[in-house]
C-alpha cells in the first residue's frame, strides 16, 4: 500500500492538489441537490430550501406566462352579462418536507485525492483525509457544532491496528473512516460527505470568493506559494486551497491549520447565508452544479432526506454554528518514527457523552468556544 506518511517531524507529506481523478459521482438531479450539503455543512440549511423555492417560483411563472391572455371566443357575450375573465393558476406553494430525526451526526471529509494517483492494492482510490470534521446537529434544529479531528491523530483503526486517523480513508474508504470516528466516540454517524481538492477550488470560485481576516501574515509552502498578509483576504480557487492546507508555515503546525479551516468554514457559512447569495438564483445554481461534480455522499443521503434536513435547519444563524478542535495529549512519535498527535481518551469520552446527551453546546462553552 502506498503511504503518504513520512517519518520524523511533519507527519503526513502534503500532496500537491490536482484535478479530480477516478470515478466521479453521476451528474444527476439528485447529485445537484445533494451538493448543497456542502453549504449546510455547518448548517446553512436555509440555502437548499431557498433553492427549492426559486425552482418552484420559476416553474410557476413559466406556466402562468404560457397561458393565453384572452380565452378563445366561440360566441359573442350576452349584453347583459360581462365576459368571463381568464383565471390564472396560482403558483403551487412549497410544501415543507417531514422533519428529520435530530440530533444527527454528519462526518465531513476533505480528501487529498489528485489526478494520476494509482489505486491502492485493495482497489480503493489512493487518498487520505486532509480535513475531517464531525458535525453535530442539535435536536432543537437551531444549533450545530463542528468538531475538527487532527489528521495526525494516532488512533485504533478497526481491523488495521493503530495509525494516523487520516489513513482510514485510504485503507477502507468512507465506510472505514466513519467506523473509525464512531469507535472513538461510541456514537452513530448518520451521514457522510466527501469532497476533493479540485471541488474545493471550484466551489469557492462559484461563490465569488470568501473574505477571511488573517491575524498574522504567512506565505504558503504549497504550489504557487501564495502570500497572505495580515487583515482581510479575499480567498477563492487556488488561493483558498493553499490557505486551508498550509501548516508548515506555523510553529504549531497542524493546530493552526485546523484553526484556519474552521475560520474559513465559518466565513463560507456567512457568505452562503447572506441575502446577496440566497437571493441570486444564478449564484445558487452555479454553486450547486459545480459542487455536484466533486461531492461523494453515503447511500442514505438522498434528496428527500436532504430537503427535510435543510428545511428543519432554516432558522439557524451563523452565531449558532460553533466549531472547536477535539482536545489532544500533544505531540509524540510512533514506533516506526512518524510524528503523530497523541489522543486524549478522556476528552474523547467527554465528547462522546456530550454527543449522546445532545449537550455539545455545554461542552464547547466549557472550552471557551
Amino acid at each position: 500500500m502506498k503511504s503518504r506518511n513520512s517519518p520524523g517531524a511533519g507527519g503526513n507529506g502534503d500532496p500537491a492538489p490536482g484535478a479530480n481523478g477516478g470515478a466521479k459521482p453521476k451528474r444527476t438531479i439528485r447529485n445537484i441537490v445533494l451538493a448543497g450539503l456542502l453549504g449546510i455543512a455547518l448548517v446553512a440549511g436555509g440555502f437548499l430550501f431557498n433553492v427549492a423555492q426559486i425552482w418552484n417560483t420559476q416553474t410557476a411563472k413559466t406556466e402562468v406566462s404560457a397561458a393565453p391572455e384572452t380565452p378563445p371566443q366561440t360566441a359573442a357575450p350576452s349584453p347583459s352579462k360581462p365576459a368571463a375573465q381568464p383565471v390564472k393558476p396560482a403558483p403551487k406553494p412549497v410544501k415543507p418536507p417531514p422533519p428529520p430525526t435530530l440530533p444527527m451526526n454528519i462526518l465531513l471529509i476533505g480528501s487529498d485525492h489528485r489526478k494520476g494517483d494509482a489505486p491502492t492494492p485493495n482497489g480503493l482510490p489512493n487518498q487520505r483525509s486532509d480535513v475531517m470534521i464531525l458535525v453535530h446537529l442539535a435536536a432543537d434544529g437551531r444549533h450545530a457544532y463542528g468538531i475538527s479531528l487532527m489528521r495526525d491523530l494516532w488512533v485504533p483503526i478497526p481491523g488495521y491496528g493503530e495509525a494516523k486517523i487520516n489513513a482510514s480513508l485510504e485503507q477502507g474508504g468512507m465506510p472505514l473512516a466513519v467506523k473509525t470516528v464512531e469507535s472513538l466516540f461510541g456514537q452513530k454517524i448518520q451521514h457522510s460527505v466527501m469532497i476533493d481538492f479540485e471541488g474545493f477550488r471550484g466551489i469557492t470560485e462559484a461563490l465569488g470568493g470568501v473574505d477571511v481576516n488573517v491575524r498574522e501574515a504567512f506565505t504558503s509552502t504549497h504550489d504557487t506559494h501564495q502570500h497572505f498578509p495580515a487583515g482581510v483576504n479575499r480567498l477563492k480557487g487556488q488561493r483558498a486551497l493553499e490557505f486551508v492546507r498550509e501548516r508548515y508555515a506555523f510553529a504549531d503546525g497542524d493546530f493552526q491549520r485546523v484553526a484556519n479551516q474552521q475560520l474559513f468554514l465559518r466565513s463560507t457559512l456567512g457568505k452562503l447565508l447572506s441575502a446577496r447569495t440566497l437571493a441570486n438564483p444564478v449564484t445558487l445554481y452555479k454553486l450547486v452544479s459545480t459542487a455536484s461534480k466533486y461531492i461523494t455522499v453515503d447511500k442514505g443521503l438522498n434528496a428527500a432526506t436532504l430537503a427535510s434536513l435543510a428545511y428543519s435547519l432554516r432558522n439557524v444563524r451563523v452565531e449558532d454554528a460553533v466549531s472547536f478542535t477535539l482536545p489532544t495529549a500533544g505531540f509524540g512519535t510512533s514506533t516506526d518514527g512518524q510524528s503523530i498527535i497523541l489522543p486524549d481518551y478522556g476528552a474523547m469520552a467527554q465528547v462522546g457523552a456530550a454527543l449522546r446527551q445532545d449537550r455539545v453546546g455545554q461542552y464547547a462553552a466549557a472550552l471557551g468556544k
